[in-house]
């Protein structure tokens, strides 16, 4: 399996995604830089956390108009998995690869800790290793974290099972505690939580290695 990482102008957790693809699991990943017109041979593509440009405007707003995430949208078009964490849920948003958007957190405070997530559906590349109701704990580092839709959207989503993940004791005000959530052809996901960061032991964690390893499965499978 190959995986890509996409690099932005403010990217931060690109080298930590990188590494839990090649060190934990032992497949082959790249980075792309956001000026690239094509994803690649890759397998899936990873969207990492940090501040794309340094989140002026808004969030994502500047990062989705960089050619890679024209590839990257014609990759998801085309089936292909694609991970969208903290400010990779955000880009993929502003692209119109997921419904909603991300605000300010309730509070209007950067938040950083540990926070325990309750997987709601197994139904999911990314979840296919998890069961049903099982609580996972990641970490979140974010100021605009708060997860909005339209009530129809927020309908839509429960109604076809696409929230995968809903915070145990919501930290930003997330609507319906959501803290992760797939599009309608289940191949594009966005969170908030960055299991990138627990998937080692001698982070006191390893909650996020099961999120790479049904990523990985599903592939294998499908190939």
């Amino acid at each position: 399996m190959k995986v890509g990482v996409v690099v932005f102008p403010g990217s931060n957790c690109d080298h930590d995604a990188w590494y839990a693809v090649t060190h934990n699991l032992g497949h082959e990943a790249e980075f792309l830089w956001h000026s690239d017109n094509t994803v690649g041979a890759v397998d899936a593509v990873i969207v990492p956390g940090g501040f794309s440009y340094g989140d002026y405007l808004r969030c994502g707003a500047i990062a989705k108009f960089s050619p890679i995430m024209s590839a990257v949208k014609k990759f998801a078009a085309d089936g292909g998995i694609v991970m969208g964490i903290c400010n990779g849920f955000q880009i993929l948003t502003e692209s119109g690869l997921l419904p909603g958007a991300l605000i300010r957190n309730r509070g209007l405070k950067f938040i950083c800790a540990p926070v325990d997530l309750r997987v709601e559906t197994t139904n999911s590349p990314f979840t296919s290793r998890a069961r049903k109701g099982q609580i996972l704990t990641a970490p979140i580092a974010h100021g605009e974290g708060c997860y909005i839709a339209d009530e129809h959207t927020l309908d839509e989503l429960e109604a076809e099972d696409r929230v995968l993940f809903r915070y145990v004791n919501n930290p930003n005000g997330s609507l319906r505690d959501i803290a992760g959530i797939c599009n309608a052809s289940r191949n594009v996901l966005g969170m908030m939580p960055h299991p990138e960061n627990h998937v080692e032991d001698i982070m006191g964690c390893t909650d996020g290695r099961g999120l790479f390893a049904g990523l990985v499965a599903h592939l294998e499978s499908a190939a």
